[in-house]
C-alpha cells in the first residue's frame, strides 16, 4: 500500500492525520468508493461496518484488514457527515486530495458503492468485495488473506 498512497496522508474518522505506510503495512486493504448521497452506499455501509468490527474487534489477534474510504460526496462537509453518521473506525483519503480521481481511474470505478480489495502492492485481489461480503460474510476474508501474500497466523 506504500506504492498506492506514497507521499500522502490519510485521515481517521475523528480527523487525525494518519501515515498510510504505518497504518496499512502488512494488511489486506479494502478501497471503499462510496458517498452519503448514494442509497445503495448507505445500504451497504452498515454491512461493511459489521464485517470490519467483527474482523478487528472480535478476533484475537485482530485481523490484518483496513478500509480506506474514497469519497464521491459533493463536499468535504458531506463526506465528514457521512463518515460520522455511518462509517466504522476506518481511514479515508482527504476530500480535497485530487488523487481520489486517479484512484477511481486506476481501479476502473464506474459506479458506487464499490469495494476493491487490494494487496500491499495495490494489485487487485477482487473488485467484488461488496458482493463477496454479502454472499459469504467473514469467510471471504480468508480467501483475500491467502491471495494477499501476507504472512499471518490469523484464524477465523
Amino acid at each position: 500500500m506504500v506504492d498506492v498512497f506514497s507521499g500522502r496522508l490519510l485521515v481517521s474518522k475523528d480527523g487525525r492525520s494518519v501515515d498510510p505506510e504505518e497504518a496499512l503495512q502488512n494488511k489486506v486493504v479494502g478501497l471503499y468508493f462510496s458517498a452519503g448521497w448514494c442509497s445503495p452506499c448507505r445500504d451497504f455501509t452498515p454491512v461493511l461496518c459489521d464485517f470490519y468490527t467483527e474482523l478487528l474487534e472480535e478476533t484475537e489477534p485482530p485481523a490484518p484488514f483496513e478500509v480506506v474510504f474514497i469519497s464521491s460526496d459533493r463536499s468535504a462537509e458531506e463526506m465528514v457527515g457521512y463518515m460520522h453518521a455511518m462509517h466504522g473506525d476506518w481511514l479515508a483519503l482527504p476530500f480535497h486530495d485530487p488523487y481520489r480521481h486517479d484512484l477511481k481511474k486506476k481501479y476502473n470505478i464506474t459506479a458506487i458503492p464499490k469495494l476493491v480489495i487490494v494487496k500491499q502492492t495495490g494489485e487487485v485481489i477482487t473488485d467484488k468485495g461488496r458482493k463477496q461480503i454479502r454472499d459469504k460474510g467473514l469467510s471471504c476474508f480468508r480467501n483475500w488473506l491467502e491471495s494477499a501474500d501476507i504472512f499471518q497466523n490469523f484464524s477465523s
